[in-house]
């Protein structure tokens, strides 16, 4: 079971108080944009096992979509943060470079 803590109010809770959305940071592609584009935005997600960026919403809490970055394959959670940032923030990120040597998701190695 996953513990996950949102970011807006607080609230510290089991997986079951939230709903998963998914992978984050996606880059959503305009009107005009290419096929492969758009097709790479709706079928095209990273699955990776070990360290991952997923959007969660506090279903039962303050309704709020925030992020989260957990570990697919040990269900560690390294933490939650606001769900209208582009990137993770770097503390985060160099967190995880501690805890996970070798870590690389997308870009950001």
């Amino acid at each position: 079971m996953l513990l996950l803590e949102c970011p807006y109010c607080g609230v510290t809770a089991e997986e079951t108080e939230f709903h998963g959305g998914g992978e984050a940071h996606l880059k959503r592609f305009g009107p005009g944009s290419s096929d492969d584009d758009f097709e790479t935005y709706l079928f095209h997600r990273e699955n990776p096992r070990g360290v991952h960026f997923e959007r969660w919403r506090h279903v039962t809490g303050c309704g709020k979509w925030f992020h989260a970055a957990r570990d697919t394959a040990t269900l560690e959670v390294f933490g939650t943060y606001s769900a209208q940032t582009t990137t993770p923030p770097e503390d985060l990120v160099e967190l995880i470079r501690k805890k996970r040597p070798g870590f690389k998701w997308r870009d950001i190695a």
